[in-house]
């Protein structure tokens, strides 16, 4: 996309944007940066969304895990984690999170990898939630997503919109839209002007 049709494409969605729900999958959104070559600020995400959804903190919706380390008894996230939620809050988003697990695995460095899928509680949110909006923009590109999409547009006529960066799509995002379940898949790339971190 232009940086016009992107422009457009803004305006259009402010016209609706008490009826959009964002739901940000921000450990999915890291991942982008590794193929990008520059890192997605949260300020300047907050930024874009609020074109996007406006009004009510409950439309703009970031998920990421809590990270407390290793010991499960010490109650004080990692420094990087607790930066990233501060970051969050100071932008207006609706924060949901659980808790990051350390499962041993030799197979990895340090010994252990981490894990926090937070695919149940973005798909039961949307259902929750779904008399509230009629339209949701996903940043995502987890092709496990696309079961919940197709429910919600089966089922409850929702418009669903996918961002996510060209090389961390699912397959099954795709089908979603050659079948017609997605309306519109938008790529991060063509966002960089407006989503590259200025400062952290």
């Amino acid at each position: 996309m232009t940086h016009e049709e992107i422009k457009i494409c803004l305006e259009k969605f402010k016209l609706v944007s008490n009826r959009t729900l964002t739901v940000v999958d921000y450990g999915n959104v890291q991942k982008w940066e590794e193929g990008l070559g520059w890192k997605i600020g949260i300020k300047e995400l907050s930024n874009l969304i609020k074109n996007i959804s406006r009004g009510a903190k409950f439309l703009r919706r970031f998920y990421y895990g809590s990270d407390y380390g290793k010991n499960e008894k010490v109650l004080i996230m990692t420094p990087w984690c607790s930066t990233i939620m501060n970051k969050a809050r100071m932008n207006d988003f609706e924060i949901i999170t659980k808790k990051v697990k350390y499962i041993v695995d030799s197979n990895y460095k340090t010994g252990y990898v981490k894990k926090c899928n937070l695919d149940i509680e973005m798909a039961v949110d949307m259902l929750i939630e779904k008399n509230n909006y009629d339209r949701v923009v996903l940043f995502s590109g987890d092709g496990d997503m696309a079961h919940i999409l197709k429910y919600l547009k089966q089922n409850h006529n929702k418009e669903n919109y996918v961002f996510c960066a060209r090389n961390y799509i699912g397959k099954e995002l795709l089908d979603g839209l050659s079948d017609g379940i997605i309306k519109r898949i938008f790529y991060v790339e063509d966002f960089d002007y407006r989503l590259e971190r200025k400062s952290f």
